[in-house]
């Protein structure tokens, strides 16, 4: 046998041990980056609840027992804020069901066309009165999305009204009838919405949602005039950020990727944008229409489109300026109706330095619970077991308990109660 052969003998069976232990280093290495991407190892825990003690806060928590029990993801992804939110942003729900509806179109004074689906409850509502839910969907959505169709689905089985917004624009089969379309918090299409619905159902009672740049627009609404207060029940607003000129800082940060986000949502709103050039540019000289559309193609983030597009269709003189007068940040302490704000914790897209805005909010007005879920992303809330989500997520669930805790508060509170209940009197009476 030669020294050579002789050597092989003395080093092969090194090697299957070596190679294994590669192997489970690169498993273990694999196995970690899963648990640390996943959050594997994060706790389940009820929301967190910022509110006063009243007895209506105390009987909306008794009786909306989603808002004080755990609330519980999908084992094994349902913990990372990424996927809820990329779940729902590809998918939106679950075995999505078709409810049907009337599309309704509501001129406007300058020339748009605002309108909205209305649809009827499936049943009488557990109180037996007439109520309405109206609705505000998301950036750039519509009465068409899936989260938005199950989510009325179950709140027409549960005996509401459903009305729900389309975005001026968002629809992608319903042109336009003016040079504008929807903005960060331009409330005139949901104040028409709610007009109409007021003078249709004159005995009806108003439920108000909104959800994401929704709960700015419904917040803002409500704000602006105590007028628009009359008839409505309460508000429930979820995963909205509040300010959009504190938002715009974080929104060009890496951490949780929302620069990658950022860059997503410019795409869809170029897409959106682009779809309704005729309409939107038309009438411009030919030389400005070339430099918008020239800056819009080049934008990456939402910021640029706000400023060179989006703060024009109502004037605004800079960016700084649109964000300050679009955000529900500066009319949302003027709301007195029971208010109800969700937050995820782990929403990538809301920083959590923006939620200092609803916690102080909350801790000064009587009227307002902030509850803030440990898991959730940005709309997600999907609850299961370990791999498949239930069709129906903890956010439906919520919502619709929270309404039905104020429409029974309102059907038995006490002749004494005109508002929020804190007289010693009031209480004991109720008790």
């Amino acid at each position: 046998m030669s020294a050579h052969e002789s050597n092989l003998h003395t080093i092969s069976p090194e090697m299957p041990a070596m190679f294994d232990g590669v192997k489970l280093a690169a498993v273990a290495t694999v196995l970690y980056i899963i648990v640390r991407c996943l959050n594997l190892k994060s706790p389940t825990a009820p929301p967190d609840l910022i509110y006063q003690d009243t007895a209506l806060n105390r009987f909306l928590l008794k009786s909306c027992s989603q808002m004080t029990k755990e609330y519980i993801p999908p084992l094994l992804w349902g913990k990372s804020g990424h996927l809820q939110t990329a779940l729902y942003g590809k998918l939106g729900r679950v075995s999505s069901p078709h409810p049907s509806g009337i599309r309704k179109y509501l001129p406007m004074q300058d020339g748009a066309t605002a309108t909205f689906d209305l649809f009827e409850p499936l049943g009488d509502h557990q109180t037996g009165d007439d109520i309405t839910m109206v609705i505000c969907p998301g950036i750039g959505n519509h009465s068409e999305k899936h989260y938005i169709r199950t989510f009325v689905d179950y709140a027409q089985k549960e005996g509401y009204r459903c009305a729900v917004l389309n975005h001026l624009g968002a629809l992608p089969n319903i042109e336009l009838t003016s040079p504008r379309m929807f903005t960060y918090g331009c409330t005139w299409e949901f104040a028409a919405m709610v007009g109409y619905i007021k003078r249709a159902y004159p005995k009806t009672q108003l439920i108000v949602v909104g959800f994401s740049l929704g709960g700015n627009i419904v917040c803002k609404f409500l704000g602006e005039n105590r007028v628009n207060q009359e008839r409505v029940l309460c508000c429930v607003s979820v995963c909205q950020g509040y300010s959009a000129l504190r938002a715009q800082e974080t929104f060009l940060q890496w951490d949780q990727f929302r620069r990658f986000y950022n860059f997503l949502m410019a795409d869809n709103m170029k897409k959106i944008i682009l779809s309704h050039r005729h309409s939107l540019f038309g009438e411009s000289p030919l030389k400005k229409v070339d430099a918008d559309l020239n800056r819009l193609y080049i934008a990456t983030s939402l910021m640029q489109i706000d400023d060179n597009i989006m703060r024009k269709f109502h004037g605004h003189s800079s960016l700084k300026e649109y964000y300050e007068k679009e955000s529900c940040v500066h009319y949302i302490h003027n709301v007195d109706v029971p208010l109800l704000l969700v937050n995820a914790a782990d929403d990538p897209l809301v920083h959590d330095s923006l939620l200092a805005i609803p916690r102080t909010l909350a801790a000064k007005k009587p009227n307002v619970i902030f509850a803030l879920t440990l898991h959730g992303g940005h709309l997600g809330f999907f609850e299961g077991d370990v791999l498949f989500p239930q069709p129906l997520t903890w956010m439906d669930k919520v919502i619709v308990g929270y309404a039905n805790a104020m429409c029974q508060w309102e059907k038995q509170k006490p002749p004494c109660q005109s508002g929020l209940l804190t007289g010693s009197s009031c209480i004991e009476a109720k008790a």
